[in-house]
């Protein structure tokens, strides 16, 4: 089946945003309730979404949130580092700020074909999605966020749109609510974070404002810098180092009535000369100056009519455009000269996408019953870009350039009898249609390609009582191909024809669990909490490389031309696996798990699936000195010899690599400590203190999903001040 990462994704069954946290340290203030007797773990968070509010236990589907504390908990330099303790859930390429992907549950991979559309991506609302050859897919800084919900699964489909075989990523941004604390007007917060292995800064500040008793306006500013990053045999890995500079403007405004209005920009920019082309691993592919810049405006509107049940309506618009400038290639091999080739020709990449959506739920209740009727719509329009300056080109075979348009109409049922039984159903339908611009070689009289798509999906949940749960679901999402499937013409140095006629890969995925919970167990107001889900998805038509335009391996060498398209639907496969999460919280003691263990298999060749990370167990253990104000704890992530899950016998262990030799990894175990000091003492009022070392003991290993090895020990620290007024 060759490197295509089909989907191990579960069936997310149940409302759009509920959150399952998982994997992640929790802090004590931000799950305590008025009882200071009264521990919450991770799991026990309470979520909004289309539908009754729930806590996280009680969701019919696999998804987790990591919270602000857990962001600043890992001091992370980059996105990926946020999402490393969620079970199934790992990042591809590489640990470069511009060479990231993201993986769920075994669907997305830099080598493969269309993953960035096998996955949705969003901050705000706001669809993000990139494409290029050798890069990553988002860019971004964790200092921007206040919570990052990662949906695993295809029936995320339902809401959020049709084809998301692994899952939705959803990144929410800091509010001014964030920071002024009660009694107070207004908020400035200054942060320096240092990471030594990189010698990596970060310099932050903050302004929250409230303009009056309904409006807030916020104001934040990032720069962060790095150098090369050292492994753990202290090699450098380079081209990891980076200077950029982020920002982000939010207004909000609290109706007297009811409702609320969000108006904010965000801005993300790197430039840096004389980067390696290949941000996804390290390749003698020469070096080019590269400015990137990503962009995102959202509008929304919110208003929950509390005294009207046929009226609960969400409303947004958005903007999103992310640029990549290529100037001065140098060092490119033979060949590849601009006027051979226009992959380092001096030339602007862009993908800009506009969306509007509309939602509302009606609601209706009787003596034993509610149900929450979820109804809407959304439009995106795509626009990718390659303007080549220089040279004879006029179009890019390797990029195409194109418009793909989606109409979007979905229904949601949320059905509670006795707050013991709930049932979720579900229907999407889409409309698409793609063009392309000048694409080399399509035949005359084409301009585009029409086509829908069907989503639907049902959900149970029932609990027996409050210790026991049993949950069930299933979901068929179609993916539609991208531009770069249909109208690419070169790729790895071969030309050949357009993809026309691409089927919809389609997706069908069961899911199955149990959530237990337990209180009291070694002292007064402690709890646990376990969930455990099976899943197994089969997908059909997988798009993927075709074989017959597939240049043989080697060094690059003159275009070989195939009278082929270079995309067919070539493979079935399915995925399959148990996720099992864990929480205990105590007053002095808290302790969080994740296992995964997923495998797949193309059901044509019965070959193992090559882009499935291997079986892994993340553990957090952690106290409280309340007396102190000080959280500390361990971290340790146990990953399994990816041979072992590839059942690799006679062909050896790099049978499991993909294209890319570099892609094979082995067994690793690396270790975490971290300390937090946050102050309630007047004294010292609105200082906080971070410590921490990730990869206590220096080991040398790599992510699976990467092509380059991990970072070696690495310690940061982390001051933060925040100044209030009235």
């Amino acid at each position: 089946m060759g490197l295509i990462n089909t989907g191990g994704a579960v069936l997310r069954a149940g409302t759009a945003t509920y959150a399952l946290m998982t994997a992640g340290q929790a802090f004590a203030q931000e799950t305590q309730t008025n009882d200071p007797n009264e521990r919450l773990t991770v799991l026990q968070r309470i979520v909004i979404g289309a539908g009754a509010e729930k806590v996280a236990i009680d969701t019919p589907q696999a998804v987790t949130v990591v919270e602000q504390e857990e962001i600043d908990q890992a001091q992370a330099v980059t996105v990926g580092e946020v999402m490393r303790d969620i079970p199934g859930v790992n990042t591809s390429g590489s640990d470069r700020v511009l060479g990231q992907s993201f993986n769920i549950r075994g669907i997305g991979a830099p080598e493969s074909a269309g993953e960035e559309g096998r996955i949705i991506v969003n901050v705000d609302g706001a669809i993000k999605f990139y494409e290029q050859y050798r890069m990553g897919s988002f860019f971004s800084d964790p200092e921007l966020y206040r919570k990052v919900e990662v949906l695993r699964g295809p029936a995320s489909s339902t809401l959020y749109g049709s084809g998301a075989l692994g899952g939705v990523i959803s990144f929410e941004t800091k509010d001014a609510s964030d920071f002024i604390r009660d009694g107070e007007t207004g908020a400035l917060r200054l942060k320096a974070s240092y990471s030594s292995n990189e010698n990596a800064w970060l310099k932050s500040a903050t302004l929250a404002q409230r303009l009056s008793d309904q409006t807030e306006l916020l104001l934040t500013g990032n720069y962060r810098a790095s150098d090369e990053y050292a492994t753990g045999d202290g090699t450098g890995i380079r081209s990891s180092d980076f200077e950029t500079w982020s920002g982000l403007a939010k207004l909000t405004h609290r109706f007297v009535d009811e409702g609320e209005l969000r108006i904010s920009y965000q801005h993300w920019d790197s430039d840096a000369d004389d980067q390696d082309y290949s941000q996804t691993e390290i390749l003698d592919f020469g070096t080019v100056d590269r400015h990137v810049v990503d962009r995102t405006a959202v509008v929304s509107y919110e208003n929950p009519f509390s005294d009207n049940d046929w009226l609960d309506v969400k409303l947004s618009a958005s903007w999103s455009n992310t640029t990549a400038e290529q100037r001065d290639a140098s060092g490119i091999p033979p060949f590849f000269t601009c006027v051979q080739s226009a992959l380092f020709c001096d030339t602007d990449y862009g993908y800009e996408t506009w969306q509007v959506s509309a939602q509302n739920t009606i609601e209706a209740h009787g003596a034993d019953w509610e149900n929450f009727l979820t109804y809407g719509y959304q439009y995106a329009h795509q626009t990718r870009t390659a303007e080549v300056l220089e040279g004879a080109a006029t179009s890019i075979g390797f990029h195409p350039q194109g418009t793909d348009e989606k109409h979007g109409f979905f229904v949601q049922n949320e059905f509670v009898w006795n707050e013991q039984l709930t049932i979720i159903p579900g229907l999407r339908y889409d409309m698409r249609a793609l063009s392309g611009t000048d694409i080399l070689g399509a035949p005359a009289g084409v301009d585009g390609d029409s086509d829908t798509a069907l989503s639907p999906k049902i959900a149970a949940h029932y609990r027996f009582n409050d210790n026991l749960a049993v949950f069930g679901s299933f979901a068929h999402t179609e993916r539609f191909a991208t531009i770069d499937e249909v109208y690419s013409t070169t790729s790895n140095g071969a030309v050949f024809l357009p993809s026309l006629g691409l089927k919809k890969e389609r997706s069908d995925n069961w899911e199955a669990g149990i959530a237990l919970s337990a209180y009291d167990l070694a002292e007064a107001g402690d709890n646990l909490q376990i969930k455990t889900t099976a899943f197994h998805n089969t997908i059909e038509d997988l798009i993927d490389r075709n074989p017959a335009s597939t240049p043989p391996p080697g060094p690059p060498g003159p275009p070989l031309v195939f009278a082929a398209p270079g995309y067919v639907n070539i493979d079935n496969a399915e995925i399959y696996g148990v996720e099992v999460e864990a929480a205990y919280d105590s007053e002095r003691f808290f302790a969080n798990t994740a296992y995964t263990w997923a495998a797949g298999r193309n059901s044509d060749t019965n070959a193992y699936l090559t882009t499935i990370a291997p079986r892994e167990l993340a553990l957090t253990l952690g106290g409280r000195l309340p007396e102190y104000d000080v959280e500390f704890g361990w971290k340790g992530r146990f990953v399994a010899d990816p041979a072992d899950d590839c059942r690799v016998s006679d062909t050896g262990p790099k049978a499991c690599a993909s294209g890319s030799a570099s892609r094979f990894a082995e067994a690793f175990q690396v270790h975490d400590v971290f300390l937090t000091w946050k102050p309630e003492d007047q004294r010292y009022a609105g200082w906080e203190a971070r410590l921490g070392v990730d990869n206590l003991f220096d080991t040398q290993y790599k992510e699976f999903l990467h092509n380059d090895p991990a970072k070696g020990r690495t310690f940061k620290i982390t001051l933060a001040k925040s100044f209030g007024w009235r």
